[in-house]
């Protein structure tokens, strides 16, 4: 069995392709850079020099293949870089599933994301629901635009996609706000703006493990969520420092009174390198509920996922080894986050004086 894969050096994608070589797969995987050759050949795949925006570069490569795993995608919280965004999430899906349809692979897999529901404020929602908009960052509106645009109507003219749709992912090597947000509560959260914030949590290879179970066992032109349990930030925080023994932050800082200097946040992000814990976008959703129920896929499927306890335990355990490598790094991004909050407390501090002068 072939399979072709892009995305397969990101975070997910590199836990789908070794579960499927481990399942004595033939993986070809896409690499637009020197950096993504050498992590692919790490894993003892074929590795295919080319990018989702260039059909030309794939279509040898994916020629052939019994299954395609669509994965890659621009992720970038805080980067209102819009042009780049639709690119790769609307314009690269597009040619992706468009060639894999167009050469007639019998399966082909497409990483969307709960993202794309938006905002559920506080409803836990199933693969039925629907929203349009409004979006709070780039990354929801161009997932949406390749979810409802792209592969859904490919999948009206026949292609055969099952659509699988990843809640928050966790687990050691994560890059994505979960990973730096469990390394700045590692390193000393001093304050958590948004406590109310709720997203769900899944460990990267039972979300791998979902892909795998989407490619054996899903129906072609359906859609199954992967998400784990829905816990709020805050109690998430809580229960980081009952797994660590490390301190929780006592100052709780609701997420209406920090919102209002979302653009002020931006502005100092363009000026210093801050952590993307501390951009606009991140302040933008902080009193979001990005939560969604995996029923289907746990019925259908037999999805599974881990003990929250287990996971995290080992995620604690792969940063505090990686912290160990960046100490100089690490003493320069807890001054520009101290930086940071201080001035957000501070324009705090001014609007609630000026609120009490009215």
């Amino acid at each position: 069995m072939k399979a072709f894969v892009t995305g397969g050096s990101g975070f997910i994608g590199q836990h789908v392709v070794k579960k499927l070589l481990a399942r004595g797969y033939n993986v070809s995987a896409l690499a637009r850079s020197p950096e993504s050759t050498a992590v692919l050949q790490n894993l003892g795949c074929t590795v295919i020099p080319g990018d989702i925006t260039d059909t030309a570069s794939m279509r040898d490569g994916m020629a052939g293949s019994d299954i395609v795993f669509h994965i890659a995608a621009w992720y970038k919280i805080g980067d209102p870089d819009w042009v780049k965004a639709e690119a790769i999430n609307v314009g690269g899906t597009r040619k992706v599933l468009r060639l894999a349809h167009e050469l007639g692979i019998p399966k082909i897999i497409y990483t969307s994301t709960v993202a794309v529901f938006g905002d559920t404020h506080g409803q836990l929602v199933d693969e039925t629901y629907y929203k349009g908009g409004p979006f709070l960052t780039e990354y929801d509106r161009t997932k949406w635009l390749a979810h409802y645009k792209v592969a859904l109507p490919l999948i009206e003219k026949g292609a055969p996609i099952t659509i699988v749709m990843p809640g928050g992912v966790y687990g050691p090597g994560d890059t994505s706000n979960i990973g730096n947000l469990m390394r700045e509560f590692y390193r000393g959260m001093p304050m958590l703006p948004g406590p109310n914030m709720t997203l769900t949590y899944a460990h990267v290879e039972d979300i791998a493990e979902g892909h795998l179970l989407a490619a054996e066992k899903g129906k072609p032109g359906e859609s199954y969520i992967l998400a784990g349990p829905a816990i709020p930030l805050g109690e998430m925080i809580d229960f980081w420092g009952h797994l660590t023994g490390k301190s929780t932050p006592l100052l709780r800082v609701p997420a209406k009174f920090v919102k209002p200097f979302a653009p002020v946040v931006g502005v100092l992000s363009q000026t210093l390198p801050l952590p993307d814990v501390y951009s606009e976008d991140a302040v933008n959703i902080l009193d979001a509920t990005y939560i969604a129920r995996s029923d289907k896929a746990r019925a259908e499927l037999g999805w599974q996922t881990r003990p929250l306890q287990t996971g995290m335990l080992e995620t604690f355990a792969w940063i505090k080894e990686t912290e160990i490598d960046r100490e100089p790094e690490n003493n320069r991004e807890k001054q520009l986050a101290g930086v940071a909050l201080l001035a957000a407390s501070a324009l705090l501090i001014l609007w609630l004086v000026g609120r009490r002068k009215k």
